[in-house]
């Protein structure tokens, strides 16, 4: 067996930067080899249900995602196999017929809100980060994307936020802070940590004789 590729996860709650942190890695590892996979496309098909009942889904709890799949394609992943990555279609609920074809590479980002509360998810990474970023700057930043991207009303976001966002936030997704390696204040504007985490892969990848 060769050397497996890194597999680095990055949590984080909504609006904590965590996505921009993951392409900042990204962007420094352009020209090797690398991948982003995003828990989103990972949420449970529910086409067996009616669209009022997928209306109801809690897409912040742990229960919303497919880990079970989601481990199978890491390992896939790990094993230099490719995948038929899922595509959620949130106009409609579910899963979408569609697929998209991955290649394995050498660096793996998984970057998802809840990627560190499953431990089997956690057992998988050889880095784990969570991206802490302080609640008031969180919901500024849901506010504006929402509004802005997604048509969305400013009573509808907030409402969801506090009836549903924060709290499982505060239940889930915060308490998985413990599992990091490292904690990144204020995600992406955070260019020493992103730099350390940059240096630390190509350590890595040259340990195992990836670079």
């Amino acid at each position: 067996m060769g050397p497996k590729p890194v597999v680095i996860g990055v949590a984080g709650g909504s609006g904590s930067g965590k996505t921009s942190v993951t392409k900042a890695i990204y962007e420094s590892f352009k020209g090797h080899s690398i991948l982003m996979l995003q828990q989103d496309y990972y949420y449970k098909d529910q086409s067996h249900l009616l669209i009022e009942e997928r209306l109801k889904t809690n897409y912040d709890h742990p229960l919303a995602f497919d880990n079970d799949l989601l481990i199978q394609h890491l390992i896939k992943l790990q094993q230099y196999e490719a995948i038929e990555k899922p595509v959620y279609d949130y106009t409609i609920h579910t899963r979408s017929q569609e697929v998209i074809h991955v290649e394995p590479k050498d660096v793996v980002i998984l970057e998802g809100i809840l990627v560190l509360e499953d431990e089997r998810l956690r057992d998988l990474m050889d880095i784990k980060l969570y991206v802490d970023t302080d609640a008031d700057l969180r919901i500024i930043r849901r506010l504006l994307r929402d509004i802005k991207e997604r048509g969305r009303s400013m009573d509808s976001v907030i409402e969801q936020y506090v009836s549903v966002v924060r709290p499982m936030h505060n239940q889930f997704i915060e308490p998985t802070k413990r599992y990091a390696d490292i904690i990144v204040p204020e995600g992406g504007h955070n260019r020493v940590a992103i730099d350390l985490m940059v240096t630390k892969i190509q350590t890595i990848l040259e340990q195992k004789s990836l670079l």
